[in-house]
């Protein structure tokens, strides 16, 4: 089950990050919409109903979580940037995605969301200084600081994380049968 629930595997925090890697990561974000509106185009409403595992959301919920995930995410680098060390306020995601809204709102509605917020990001993203990169936000459901450099790592992990999951919904028609049997692919 962990790798249907976490395909490209759990997100690891960088101990120090390259030039290289960042320019990677901020490639990541800016490319996540049209790469999901890629994946997507064409699928009927019953096909973004299918699930990316057994008790995991539908793409449909995927698209908005990222959405609600990301619009999240802006905002703790604004306030990174332009407070003090702020605590940000962590919202239950697993409620968002029961939310009206997101069971029933169509997925170009979220995607236009990302496709703006991400060109918005990403113009954030490619401005940032040295000293920016170390701005940090606390979150308290963690009780830690995050600094804006490795959440820039985690929101390439995200956007990659979501991708995987759509694809793997696509790819098993959300139909998952005896979990690690060998109709699955998965072991």
């Amino acid at each position: 089950m962990q790798n249907l629930k976490y395909p490209i595997g759990d997100f690891k925090s960088p101990e120090h990050i390259s030039p290289d890697q960042l320019s990677d990561w901020i490639t990541d974000i800016k490319q996540f919409p049209q790469k999901l509106k890629s994946l997507v185009q064409g699928l009927r409403k019953d096909q973004l109903g299918w699930h990316y595992r057994p008790g995991g959301w539908t793409i449909h919920q995927v698209i908005h979580h990222c959405a609600d995930s990301h619009m999240n995410s802006f905002i703790r680098f604004k306030l990174a940037l332009t407070e003090d060390s702020p605590t940000i306020k962590p919202y239950l995601e697993h409620l968002w995605a029961e939310m009206p809204d997101t069971l029933s709102a169509n997925i170009d509605t979220s995607i236009s969301i990302l496709e703006g917020l991400h060109h918005r990001w990403g113009i954030l993203l490619d401005n940032l200084g040295t000293d920016d990169l170390e701005s940090v936000f606390i979150h308290p459901e963690h009780g830690k600081r995050f600094t804006l450099g490795e959440t820039i790592a985690l929101y390439s992990w995200h956007g990659n994380h979501h991708l995987a999951h759509v694809e793997q919904a696509i790819r098993f028609k959300g139909n998952f049968g005896e979990f690690g049997d060998e109709n699955t692919g998965v072991v």
